[in-house]
């Protein structure tokens, strides 16, 4: 046997085992965010046990659960789409800009084919939203591969372009709700995908619960089955691996980045589309971007990018975000305190540093693994070349 051998054949250690499992990543970074949380708690005197109970209660109960997947499914959706992007190596931090158009087209559609029926009025607005979507990232694809202007700084442009260009929509005569609201109208109630409310109340669910979560399924299995199984899925990944060697292999790259950004994009406008559809039935005008294409980059980096996890990944942060809204007050030994709401902002700013920053696992295992070698030869490598 030889040294070689016995190097491959040693024990992993708990090291290795952390820097090679991306999950134990995430975990650790889940459980390090909620440490942070309950040391700020303990800051303020609050009872850590009592506020992380009321958020775990908030969410365990059916009528409970049932809000956290009404609220989850635009951020499965926009994770999915900032995946997507993930596997040819395009940062789609325009994901914000894509689904505001997605749901301002969505709206109008809906405001203004009001009387179309059900079952050609919601494909429709479906439809219009991805296109939006598709359209608004192509446009950034094309600047980048016709003109190689960077994506992330146009991307960050045409993310205020789509908000002001929302707000301006949701003003014109005939869109704009004619009370005092700064909305939108309502879209019909033919474009709404809620299940039937008396269906929803006599399951105990909440009033919004829609058939979102069945869009984010079947989605998450296509988005699946086209990376993994399909030669579009293989060329996307060649090129976010290595777009050299894709290159010389034949793939195009140019055209790979504009077909990868304008799924991403369609992705991105459906997610925009669910939300109104499923909850919101109206645009607001935007004081500041609302963030849900940013909370898409968030539940991808959480969810491996991998369409399953970002799917798990997505209900966990639909959780957060309605739990933490229920954290208003919280018992303690003088009486009801107050919690504060960023302190969801916190946890989930936490886990997201400590999954940025899990590379150094890795780079403590690079540091381990070249120092073994060079102690080898300066103290034993002939010796180790003879061992039998």
């Amino acid at each position: 046997m030889t040294q070689k051998s016995l190097g491959s054949t040693r024990k992993k250690g708990v090291l290795d085992f952390i820097s090679e499992n991306t999950f134990i990543h995430i975990l650790l970074s889940i459980i390090l965010g909620f440490l942070v949380g309950a040391i700020f708690l303990v800051i303020m005197g609050l009872p850590v046990d009592r506020a992380y109970g009321k958020l775990i209660d908030s969410v365990t109960t059916l009528k409970g659960f049932s809000t956290v997947i009404v609220y989850s499914v635009p951020y499965i959706v926009a994770g999915l789409s900032v995946m997507f992007s993930f596997k040819t190596g395009v940062f789609n931090i325009g994901a914000e800009g894509q689904f505001v158009m997605g749901a301002i087209t969505a709206a109008v559609i809906g405001i203004v084919c009001k009387d179309l029926p059900s079952w050609l009025l919601i494909p429709l607005c479906f439809l219009t939203a991805m296109i939006a979507g598709a359209l608004w990232a192509c446009i950034v694809a094309v600047l980048k591969t016709y003109r190689g202007i960077n994506e992330v700084l146009s991307m960050i442009m045409f993310n205020w372009i789509a908000f002001y260009l929302s707000n301006f929509i949701a003003g014109l005569p005939g869109i704009k709700n004619t009370g005092s609201t700064e909305a939108t109208q309502n879209i019909s109630s033919n474009a709404m995908i809620t299940f039937p409310k008396d269906f929803n109340t006599s399951m105990g669910l909440d009033k919004s619960f829609n058939w979102g979560i069945i869009i984010a399924i079947v989605l998450t299995v296509v988005i699946w089955f086209i990376i993994e199984k399909t030669t579009l899925g293989y060329e996307l990944k060649s090129v976010g691996f290595n777009r050299y060697a894709a290159e010389y292999g034949g793939i195009s790259v140019n055209r790979s980045i504009i077909v990868s950004l304008a799924i991403s994009g369609a992705l991105a406008g459906l997610a925009g589309a669910l939300l109104l559809m499923g909850r919101a039935k109206r645009i607001s005008v935007f004081s500041s971007q609302e963030g849900y294409g940013f909370a898409g980059i968030v539940v991808a980096l959480i969810g491996c990018t991998n369409p399953f996890g970002v799917f798990i990944s997505g209900i966990f942060y639909g959780a957060l975000i309605f739990g933490g809204s229920r954290l208003t007050l919280v018992r303690s030994d003088d009486g009801l305190r107050c919690v504060p709401t960023q302190l969801i902002n916190v946890i989930i700013g936490t886990v997201v540093f400590f999954i940025a920053i899990s590379v150094i696992f890795r780079y403590v295992k690079y540091l381990k693994r070249s120092k073994k070698p060079t102690d080898g030869n300066n103290s034993g490598s002939a010796k180790g070349a003879t061992i039998k």
